[in-house]
């Protein structure tokens, strides 16, 4: 088994990844924690990481470098935004180094689009790009990167040109939970599936006019009480006309592509993966924990840890 070379951290808002890995960008031993940001602002980012690399056994004078809300505002130390159009290469040779640590600790910066009319940051899927090859070369790519707060980037040539975020997720939890469709979604919104076939009819709903989404939310409710629909058809309903709304925003925004890369795996990899062929548009795969480590180890290199 070869020697850790330096240690990779993806710090979320609620969670956290520890990686010891290799010289070869393997990884080696893992920690999954749920002492994201929100945690670790009170109890101390430092004293959370070096507990869990404690529990690795990793050498004292290992480096690591961390992406993600560790380098918000509220986190360890904030890693100012990279503005747009951003170079992913510039962005992680970026790092800031976190002062007074035994280990030389960096974290690397998001990126932020300071245009009035859509403004925007991320942070964390900057790491997630550069971990994909293909998008660090020459050429033109739309990259989906669904979650609670989806993002839609343009990267042309390396560089993120543009971006967009849909609180997607976040709109199928709050409007399953708290509105006047929890009678109707119910149960059914743990049980969402892409086979589905009232989630492709959402789906092309929402495309072919997106306007029409609010009005057909509440048709949810009427379903129920009129014609007696399911929980799980509702719920399928509600995420297909909300990723369907998504991704007509998305086209009207960056054009339709012949391909999108898409960014995850899972159910709601699937759950995206139909909505894209829905709407006439093919996928290449990317997994969103190869792609972090990948990214990781690409800012690794360039801040001279292996």
């Amino acid at each position: 088994m070869s020697d850790p070379a330096f240690i990779a951290v993806d710090w979320g808002t609620t969670r956290m990844r520890v990686w010891l890995v290799d010289a070869a960008g393997r990884p080696l031993a893992e920690r999954r924690s749920d002492e994201g940001m929100l945690t670790a602002a009170s109890t101390g980012f430092a004293n959370v990481l070096n507990r869990h690399l404690a529990d690795m056994h990793a050498p004292a004078g290992l480096s690591a470098i961390v992406c993600g809300m560790a380098g918000a505002r509220q986190g360890w130390i904030e890693a100012p935004y990279v503005d747009t159009p951003a170079l992913l290469a510039d962005v992680q040779a970026g790092a800031i180094r976190v002062p007074d640590q035994l280990r030389d600790t960096r974290i690397v910066p998001g990126i932020a689009q300071r245009d009035p009319q859509s403004p925007d940051v991320m942070r964390g899927e900057e790491t997630q790009l550069a971990g994909i090859a293909a998008l660090r070369g020459p050429g033109k790519h739309l990259v989906c990167m669904p979650g609670t707060h989806s993002k839609w980037v343009q990267i042309v040539d390396g560089r993120v040109i543009g971006f967009g975020t849909w609180m997607t997720g976040e709109l199928f939890s709050v409007i399953a939970r708290e509105t006047v469709l929890k009678h109707s979604v119910g149960g059914g919104a743990l049980a969402v599936s892409p086979q589905n076939a009232a989630f492709a009819d959402a789906v092309a709903a929402s495309l072919a006019n997106p306007g029409s989404v609010t009005a057909r939310l509440f048709g949810l409710r009427a379903g129920g009480l009129l014609f007696k629909a399911s929980s799980e058809d509702a719920a399928a309903s509600l995420s297909g006309l909300l990723i369907g709304a998504e991704i007509a925003g998305a086209i009207e925004r960056f054009g339709k592509p012949k391909t999108a890369v898409l960014v995850g795996s899972g159910l709601m990899y699937a759950l995206y993966e139909a909505a894209l062929g829905v709407a006439g548009v093919s996928v290449v795969q990317a997994d969103a924990d190869d792609a972090v480590r990948a990214g990781l180890f690409e800012a690794a290199k360039r801040c001279g840890f292996v």
